[in-house]
């Protein structure tokens, strides 16, 4: 029997531990958070400072009882769950839930899962800080709040299923106000004017004018005077210049540069990154400090020295700006900087890792030496003078190990190539110039990683947040990630050749393509203008940010946290009761576009069950009245932009396209783009094909090449039902039951032939409806209607308690009971 216990988050970091440990240790996993607050509005206790209460989650009861009895068993239990608020949370919940006696129980913490990290953990424990406890519970209960006031009033006002929450509606509102800025943006034009020499042993000089034409006319006047002249070199001069490495990852940086050189999103750099950090390959991941232990930087100088060179060693202590950030946490980093790469774990991991490893070991090198030359040269018409910048790095310091992307492609000095050998005064041998239009641009959509960096640069939210409120807002259908397609568009190019003849050519070019970038949808847009109208403070950046202070300053016991909501709680929960009076007409998403010509109907663009829609005619309650038509948005298209013109467009589809094997092909387009219809099943447009030009032909091609693939996808049928399948996937064979897809358990994926008819039905019977996740929750809530709505008139009165005489507690009480009918879906908020 081992004489101690070691609990951790999760089973690889157990095991990686475990083998560090000896035998008098079991390290064992409680699988991440085992308490949280219940659904429903019984889980705080407004009226007694904000009480939380907390209930063993269903999938946890196994694992708790479990852990008692390890726990009962063991002499001492070291509680050794993540080094941050959060972590501490957990540790704090194993502690009461199983009941740990103070004075058998410890709390160690790490920031890498190394061998000599553990040891010391184990030789240096703690006891659980309160005070990291109450800021984690200060946050989780201010987002419950905030969400499960809110979300109710955006379902009475709004459309039911929304959800609001504290720092993913701002990050809504960043989305939001780019688009609008995006869309304000005036494009101008300019002409910018490029030149080519012919110099000796067939090089060349290219070279440019640093300031543009406004109109065509004064390029026009610039390359008319070139005609007659002669060009020579002004100037040359050369400086040198140093450039310093940048600093180790934090979590939203590492997210960025991920994004930029991995493709990565930031959801899948984090969980790459979790399993480095369990595979005791990287430190901890959840971090904003950009320090490095004494330790780590000696290793660092080392495996610098051994590898580059002594020259290339320049140890660096990186401090943070921000005041809130965990110094005694470090930075991303290598265990072992001695391991340039790693074999194990999947490709990802491995990229990744490499990433880390030649951001950490840059920041511990010399900086690069850059000598950079710029020639000027004359022009003997005009009082102008075009440049020429070329740079040779003469010390490559870091440069030989890693270079910092940029989100801005154009600022890559690194780009520019060493200029052929010159003089002053050489004379150059004329042989081109162009002028291109260009056009003013708007600022960029953002990334996900570079909306991370928008909120960490605002104060909103902490490195464990981050990642959650990019997922949150587009699960909820608020933003989509999504690539688009440009448009066509026209440009001039005045052109001046080595014959000295001038020439004009009409081109055309692709604007305005985008890839991955963030959008807001209609829903989105809708909700934000909502809470920026009658909740400012809940999307107010710098009143986010001053909260995200208020859980630090609780963090470090400066604070009370049940004041602390309670100061925030009293003006947000009026807000909500004011909210109750707004009219629904108020804050109506409705456009009406114009009428239609043929019809002299209306035209309405408005927000419809499914999403965005357009309507043509009234709904009227008479009988035999002619019902409305109605047609979806297209992607790109939106409510507050849609014209008349476009709308009508829209009411071409569905559209009829011609007759195969006796039956109608008809184009569409629906909740997941265009499509044709025939013979009741569906095949999918892409961005190919038009719904409004596509010819029967092409048609029958792409039914015949979705029946082609649907047999390729077929594995095998049962003769008790023919319809039952094992088909090919995505991601393996799974069982086509009806609408229902059932999964094959993995070992049996090999073998699907083999597969009988009990098993299929006996996955089938263990597997949920599709949809029915959100709907089970929804009927357990309404199992217990009497205890639970007997229950929910008590938070009301506590509620109105604070404010108003006890005799209305009892009206007070009806109307939260009404308001409980529509029981929100809230959002658990990324905690810290």
């Amino acid at each position: 029997m081992q004489k101690n216990l070691v609990i951790v988050e999760s089973p690889a970091k157990a095991k990686t531990i475990e083998g560090y440990l000896g035998e008098d240790y079991k390290v064992v996993s409680s699988f991440g958070h085992v308490r949280d607050l219940p659904k429903g509005n019984n889980a705080i206790d407004i009226e007694n400072g904000f009480k939380p209460t907390y209930e063993v989650s269903a999938d946890k009861k196994e694992v708790i009882r479990d852990l008692k009895k390890l726990a009962k068993d063991a002499e001492l239990v070291y509680l050794a769950s993540d080094d941050d608020r959060e972590g501490e949370a957990i540790s704090w919940h194993l502690k009461e839930t199983l009941k740990l006696e103070d004075e058998r129980t410890k709390r160690i913490v790490f920031h890498e899962i190394t061998k000599n990290a553990i040891v010391k953990a184990i030789n240096n424990p703690r006891t659980i800080d309160e005070n990291l406890v109450n800021a984690q519970q200060a946050r989780r209960v201010l987002d419950r709040l905030v969400g499960f006031e809110l979300s109710p009033v955006l379902w009475k006002k709004i459309k039911a299923g929304l959800s609001a929450g504290r720092v993913q509606s701002v990050a809504v509102r960043i989305v939001v106000e780019r688009e609008r800025t995006i869309d304000a943006h005036q494009v101008s034009s300019f002409f910018k004017i490029k030149a080519r020499f012919d110099l000796p042993e067939g090089r060349y000089l290219h070279a440019e004018l640093p300031a543009r034409f406004k109109t065509e006319e004064e390029a026009n006047a610039f390359l008319t005077d070139c005609q007659q002249a002669t060009f020579k070199i002004n100037s040359l001069t050369k400086k040198p210049s140093k450039k310093s490495p940048a600093p180790p990852f934090t979590t939203s940086t590492l997210q960025q540069e991920a994004s930029r050189k991995l493709g990565f999103s930031v959801a899948q750099t984090m969980a790459v990154a979790q399993r480095l950090y369990e595979a005791g390959k990287i430190t901890y991941m959840r971090t904003d400090s950009l320090n490095l232990s004494d330790d780590a930087l000696a290793a660092a100088a080392k495996e610098v020295t051994q590898a580059y060179g002594e020259e290339y060693a320049h140890t660096r202590k990186y401090t943070t700006k921000s005041a809130s950030a965990q110094e005694a946490h470090e930075a991303i980093r290598p265990t072992n900087f001695a391991e340039h790469k790693i074999t194990t774990g999947e490709r990802n991991e491995q990229r990744l890792y490499e990433l880390i490893w030649k951001r950490a070991i840059a920041s511990q090198m010399s900086q690069a030496e850059i000598e950079k030359t710029t020639a000027k040269i004359g022009v003997s018409t005009r009082s102008e003078e075009l440049s020429a910048t070329g740079q040779v790095v003469t010390f490559e310091g870091f440069l030989k190990v890693y270079i910092e992307s940029s989100d801005d492609e154009d600022q890559n000095e690194e780009s520019k190539d060493m200029l052929p050998p010159l003089s002053e005064g050489q004379e150059l041998a004329f042989n081109e110039m162009i002028a291109r239009q260009g056009f003013t641009r708007p600022p960029a959509r953002f990334t996900e990683a570079s909306l991370v960096k928008e909120l960490e640069e605002k104060g909103i939210g902490r490195p464990s947040t981050y990642a959650p409120t990019i997922s949150t807002v587009q699960r909820r259908n608020y933003v989509v990630k999504e690539p688009r397609d440009g448009v066509e568009r026209p440009y001039r190019e005045l052109i001046l050749g080595s014959d000295l003849q001038l020439t004009a050519l009409d081109k055309t070019e692709t604007t305005g393509a985008e890839k991955n970038k963030l959008y807001p949808t209609d829903i989105g847009m809708v909700v934000n203008d909502f809470l920026v109208e009658y909740f400012p403070n809940v999307v107010d950046f710098s009143f986010t940010a001053k909260v995200e202070k208020e859980f630090d300053e609780i963090a470090h016991g400066q604070q009370n946290w049940d004041e602390m909501i309670g100061s925030f709680y009293s003006g947000f929960h009026t807000k909500v009761e004011q909210a109750e009076l707004i009219d629904r007409r108020e804050i109506s998403s409705a456009r009406e576009l114009g009428n239609d010509p043929k019809t002299g109907k209306p035209v309405i663009a408005r927000l419809g069950r499914f999403g965005p829609l357009v309507q043509l005619g009234e709904t009227s309650e008479e009988e035999g009245a002619e019902k409305p038509q109605f047609a979806s948005l297209r992607k790109g298209q939106y409510l507050e932009k849609i014209t008349l013109e476009e709308a009508l467009e829209l009411f071409k589809l569905p559209r009829d396209v011609g007759m195969y094997e006796d039956k109608k092909v008809v184009a569409a387009i629906g909740r997941f783009g265009p499509y044709l219809r025939h013979d009741g099943k569906f095949v999918s447009l892409g961005k190919e094909y038009d719904p409004l030009s596509v010819e029967i032909d092409t048609a029958i091609e792409l039914i015949e090449a979705k029946r082609q693939a649907d047999r390729e996808k077929f594995i095998k049928a049962f003769d008790e039902d023919p319809e039952v399948q094992v088909l090919k996937g995505r991601w393996g064979p799974y069982i086509k039951f009806g609408k229902k897809n059932v999964k094959i358990p993995k070992e049996l994926k090999e073998t699907p032939l083999e597969i009988t008819w009990e098993q299929a039905v006996e996955w089938e019977a263990a597997t949920p409806e599709k949809g029915k996740k959100g709907a089970a929750k929804k009927t357990t809530a309404a199992k217990k209607p009497a205890a639970k709505k007997a229950t929910a008139k008590k938070p009301a009165a506590k509620k109105t308690a604070a404010k108003k005489p006890a005799a209305k507690k009892t009206t007070t009480a009806k109307k939260t009971t009404t308001r409980k009918k529509a029981t929100p879906v809230v959002e658990k908020e990324a905690e810290a």
